[in-house]
């Protein structure tokens, strides 16, 4: 068992993990084995409450298929159990965050300081510019 929050784990035996050539440069070896690991996961096997199941589709973004099973592609490092161990921790991030609620906004009024602050500074720039135009020239 993989433990995602307090709550919540997800059982290893609902993650596939199949292993394919990597992509990209790595001369002889890049062609002769898998190290690349796959990883899918199908989201319908845990229960999640719906804000975090939503949050966790928008932030899976393209990694996400339309019947909710997470591909996570990992290959960056050059051994099967490194790479596997990469998808999964990936993974399990990807859900932790997905679990955390956002805190709302409170919308607060500018202080009455800030306000002035902000004058002062349009007051000093309009200044400046109004310095630049033509400056009659007295003979």
């Amino acid at each position: 068992m993989l433990r995602i929050s307090r709550d919540h784990a997800i059982d290893e035996n609902d993650i596939e993990i199949s292993f394919v050539r990597a992509s990209g440069p790595g001369g002889q070896n890049v062609n002769k084995l898998s190290t690349a690991a796959q990883l899918r996961f199908d989201t319908r096997k845990i229960t999640l409450p719906d804000d975090a199941a939503a949050r966790l589709h928008r932030l899976a973004g393209q990694r996400m298929t339309k019947d909710g099973v997470i591909v996570i592609h990992a290959q960056r490092f050059r051994t099967q159990e490194r790479n596997r161990a990469d998808a999964i921790d990936r993974l399990l991030e990807l859900l932790r965050e997905a679990m955390v609620r956002p805190i709302p906004r409170r919308a607060t009024k500018p202080t009455f300081g800030s306000k002035q602050r902000r004058l002062e500074g349009k007051k000093r720039r309009g200044d400046i510019k109004a310095k630049r135009g033509s400056a009659g020239f007295e003979d």
